[in-house]
């Protein structure tokens, strides 16, 4: 009996032991947080990419929740912070990084490099994408999709004006040399054809901050404590943008919203426009027409500005929760990933790999377009990134909207947002 009874409770323990692995063993389940409203093909090409992750880390499982606009992400995402209830991750905002690090939320990447892997794939990444990655030699966020503004033309409309179709416009003057020959007005003096078009709505900042660096200067320091909104380069770098409509009369008037933009374009109503990189996807998709591609055109030098989001590991959740978010991480924006990100979407794989891929190569050689963001690269400037940012941000799109609407002229337009910025930065100095 005693046998008997010891074989039993010897079967019974292991199998209690065997059940007890088994429940060790459940995968780690994480959620990343995601900027998008509404379902379509980029929620698509997210769960995809979670499906094969999870396929090759049976361990790990990832819940992609579809948490609306950036601003909408980056509220969610602090809410649940502070409520104690954090996503393992989120892709907000690379410019909103030290409003998370002056809220205590997110843990810096460097704390889960241990090997020389780890290293490898985190000196990877194009060093002006880490601009507004780092600070104080610490790396709060990874690029993921990253952009910045480039220009297109219809090559048909530069035919009918007389202008070499696969050539766009080099420099400022050129723009308004080109938009004026693209400018159509029927009988009764109604444009039916702008040439020359740039969005407004959102973040207009960042649009300026192209024609800043340009003209050989910056909107703000890239500590986060200053901005030179008043600076000369700067004022000149709007008034340039607001003679576009009010001068020049080659651009339509007042705020011209982001989903126009493109639209406008198809539809013949904008021969040339500047738009995110995001929207290479798009054109190539959806223009009736031949188009041209290029990067923007310079003045005292070539310039442009990042955009975009990075994706961040919070703090308060558990060290296993971490440690599985940092390797969905490193996956996700390893060199396939971020090709196969950057084919699909139109966003710029941030890491030069990525771009010596056999995918990428293949693309580029298919699509040439698809290469003038990453030429564009060492022309780059970090967006503007603040303590406080969204509030310094509004301030100067509220600048340049009270410009571009006519309301004020550009020099007092920076003048009164930089005696805000000031007021809102002066404690962090």
């Amino acid at each position: 009996m005693l046998n008997i009874s010891g074989k039993w409770i010897g079967a019974a323990l292991l199998g209690a032991g065997l059940s007890f692995g088994v429940a060790q063993a459940a995968p780690v389940e994480i959620s990343l947080y995601y900027p998008v409203a509404i379902g379509g093909p980029v929620t698509k090409i997210v769960d995809d990419l979670i499906t094969r992750f999870e396929a090759a880390n049976p361990d790990i499982k990832v819940k992609a929740i579809y948490s609306g606009t950036y601003s909408e992400t980056i509220s969610k995402s602090l809410t649940a912070f502070k409520a104690g209830q954090p996503p393992e991750l989120a892709v907000m905002l690379s410019a909103d990084v030290f409003t998370l690090i002056d809220e205590g939320a997110i843990a810096p990447v460097d704390d889960f490099t241990k090997t020389d892997d780890d290293k490898a794939w985190l000196a990877g990444f194009s060093p002006v994408f880490m601009l507004n990655s780092k600070n104080e030699d610490k790396t709060w966020g990874i690029p993921f999709q990253r952009g910045t503004t480039i220009f297109f033309w219809n090559k048909d409309a530069f035919k009918q004006a007389g202008l070499n179709p696969d050539v766009g416009p080099q420099n400022w003057d050129e723009v308004v040399d080109f938009a004026t020959k693209l400018t159509k007005r029927d009988a009764g003096g109604n444009v039916t054809q702008w040439g020359m078009q740039v969005p407004s709505s959102l973040t207009s900042y960042w649009l300026l901050q192209g024609y800043v660096a340009q003209n050989g200067g910056t909107i703000a320091d890239i500590s986060g404590t200053k901005t030179y909104f008043d600076a000369p380069e700067v004022v000149e770098g709007l008034q340039y943008w607001t003679d576009l409509a009010l001068k020049h009369k080659v651009m339509k008037p007042g705020v011209i919203e982001w989903a126009t933009n493109p639209k406008d374009f198809f539809e013949g109503r904008a021969a040339m426009i500047t738009i995110t990189s995001g929207n290479l996807t798009n054109v190539k998709a959806n223009a009736p027409f031949p188009f041209g591609v290029q990067m923007l055109p310079e003045h005292k030098k070539r310039g442009a500005p990042t955009s975009g989001g990075n994706i961040f590991i919070f703090n308060g959740t558990a060290p296993e929760k971490q440690q599985a978010a940092f390797q969905f991480v490193k996956w996700l924006t390893s060199a396939d990933q971020a090709a196969e990100w950057s084919i699909k979407t139109g966003y710029i794989a941030p890491r030069d790999d990525a771009w010596n891929t056999p995918a990428m190569q293949a693309y580029v050689k298919e699509f040439p377009g698809a290469a003038v963001p990453h030429d564009q690269i060492p022309y780059m400037v970090p967006e503007l990134s603040t303590h406080e940012n969204q509030r310094v941000a509004r301030v100067i799109d509220d600048g340049i909207e009270a410009a571009l609407t006519g309301s004020k002229t550009p020099a007092q337009a920076m003048s009164d947002a930089q005696q805000e910025a000031d007021r809102i930065l002066k404690q962090y100095r």
